[in-house]
């Protein structure tokens, strides 16, 4: 089983209701929200208030990625403001396995996210405890960007370790992906596609989710 979750970052932001709307019918699974602070990577993009709003005019569940330094400050408060899966970078914090069990106590998934840089062996003490691994296939910051062959080495060993313990997390990827890619991916063994660019620059939305789900 495939699911699709459109990152708004790639969204018009003046249209931001339509938009969450054609996300919606579409027949999306999920709507992804980019969390960037201008420090851990160097954009800026959505904050709380923003969040609490989108939340108001979906029933979508929403996936929030975390790309902030020091992000056990602003779990609690993306909970409350309406996200329903949290992930967090393993390169944002020493204390990946404390941020997991705050994810979790807030009433929300918790996910864990790789840089394309970061080995995904990097995770094997964490990865029972995760509802979801996201794997980045571009460098975390800016949207548009070309996919990275070599994270599908990550991808596939985070495919074989969840076979082999009997796993059950959602290996997400996120960056460069279009019908193509999401081949390869789901080939590694990914069954969540973050689809910013390709999505919303699509003139029929609905068939790009129903061609990707199709993979």
């Amino acid at each position: 089983m495939i699911y699709i979750a459109p990152s708004l970052l790639a969204a018009n932001y003046m249209r931001l209701e339509e938009e969450i709307q054609s996300v919606e019918q579409s027949g999306a699974d999920y709507l992804h929200l980019d969390i960037m602070d201008g420090h851990f990577v160097p954009n800026l993009s959505f904050g709380y208030d923003m969040l609490a709003q989108i939340k108001k005019i979906t029933s979508l569940p929403i996936d929030v990625h975390l790309m902030l330094s020091q992000p056990e400050n602003y779990i609690e408060k993306f909970a409350q403001s309406g996200a329903d899966i949290i992930s967090v970078h393993v390169e944002s914090s020493p204390h990946i396995h404390r941020l997991i069990q705050q994810i979790k106590q807030c009433g929300c998934l918790a996910g864990v996210v790789l840089t394309p840089g970061t080995p995904a062996h990097h995770l094997d003490t964490v990865l029972s405890e995760v509802d979801l691994v996201l794997q980045m296939t571009v460098n975390p910051g800016f949207g548009g960007q070309s996919f990275i062959n070599e994270t599908l080495i990550n991808i596939q060993y985070l495919a074989e370790w969840k076979k082999q313990h009997n796993l059950n997390y959602l290996i997400e990827v996120d960056g460069g992906i279009n019908v193509e890619t999401a081949q390869i991916c789901k080939a590694a063994g990914a069954n969540v596609l973050v689809a910013g660019t390709t999505f919303f620059k699509s003139h029929d939305r609905a068939n790009i989710v129903s061609r990707l789900k199709a993979i």
